[in-house]
């Protein structure tokens, strides 16, 4: 009992080649590291604010993984990042990186995360983290030689082979990515923070290969930063049966806050005696529908649980008896539902 959704998202072509790319490419996937029906509604902003050039302060996010953007309002384009001259000790290289949205567009100015590897892996096939950097365009000081370098952007990321010769090597980076913020609502309440939780997969959710999630168990108000593209967010209220599916797409440089609306209540259980009584303790309960598939079970006096909008039967069992009763749940009608022990 499970609702699904295709959701309403407006966004222009997808850039399949862009999102196929940076998906090759996962901070800990590139290679061997050492150290490392219901809707969704949309709106998109854009990532870089027109009120400021000072990159966007990141926090971690409690998605997995990813990180949390914390202005509520990010939105259009900031002037390149100017790197200086460097000053380069001798038997060094300088190498000067940089990463933008894509050719022609923003210069990317904060949240990213830069790794410098060895060009060539050792015996046992691992290539070497040799340094690593936070900052939106930070300069590398490097023996000659070959090196793999990783930007990542979120779950976004883009590697790409560098020869360091003798004069200062400067790389631009081009990473399609935006990010998506997520909540969920019950009619036009909004669900509370610690009962509902996101998991992304990468394509739509008409897609029927088996897939794994790209991040679990995000929060109201993350933003999870993602390769250009379509993805499949499965919002689950509660840990019972309310699990919505909406496709979101993700376009470059842009943040999309995506409303999930779930179509269930609150239930509260009792086992009374008479209509009104007191609830009797040591109490085991069965949810199921009316085909008799388990839906929850619990112990005690007060279960409550999170459930789709429908009809249900429940069964209480009690010192060796079994009292069943039928109800119906409403969207956003939050209740108690009384079983006489009789």
């Amino acid at each position: 009992m499970a609702g699904r959704g295709t959701g309403r998202v407006r966004h222009r072509a997808a850039s399949a080649a862009a999102l196929a790319f940076a998906l090759c490419f996962p901070i800990e996937g590139l290679f061997p590291i050492e150290g490392l029906p219901i809707e969704a509604l949309a709106q998109t902003h854009n990532l870089i604010s027109p009120q400021s050039t000072a990159a966007a302060p990141l926090t971690p996010g409690t998605g997995s993984p990813g990180a949390t953007l914390v202005p509520i309002t990010p939105p259009a384009a900031a002037p390149p990042v100017a790197q200086a001259a460097p000053v380069v000790p001798a038997g060094q290289v300088a190498l000067a990186v940089s990463a933008r949205y894509g050719r022609d567009a923003p210069p990317i100015s904060g949240g990213l995360t830069w790794r410098v590897y060895a060009g060539k892996p050792d015996a046992a096939g691992v290539f070497h983290l040799i340094k690593e950097e936070k900052s939106a365009a930070p300069i590398f000081m490097l023996p000659p030689g070959n090196y793999v370098v990783h930007a990542g952007f979120g779950l976004a990321s883009v590697a790409r082979s560098v020869q360091l010769r003798s004069e200062t090597v400067r790389e631009v980076f081009d990473i399609p990515a935006g990010g998506v913020r997520l909540e969920g609502h019950v009619g036009d309440a909004r669900i509370p923070a610690g009962q509902i939780s996101f998991d992304i997969y990468a394509g739509s959710q008409f897609d029927t290969t088996e897939r794994r999630p790209i991040a679990q168990n995000v929060m109201t108000g993350d933003v999870v930063l993602l390769p250009e593209g379509t993805y499949n967010i499965v919002s689950n209220y509660g840990d019972g049966n309310s699990v919505v599916r909406s496709d979101v797409r993700v376009q470059t440089a842009k943040l999309t806050d995506v409303v999930v609306t779930h179509r269930a209540a609150v239930i509260t259980l009792k086992l009374v005696n008479e209509r009104g009584g007191e609830a009797l303790a040591n109490t085991q309960w069965t949810v199921l529908t009316p085909g008799g598939d388990v839906i929850k079970e619990s112990i005690g006096a007060f279960p409550r649980f999170v459930l789709a909008e429908g009809d249900y039967r429940v069964i209480a069992h009690n010192e060796g008896k079994t009292f069943p009763r039928d109800f119906k749940v409403i969207t956003g009608v939050d209740g108690e539902v009384e079983v006489l022990a009789r």
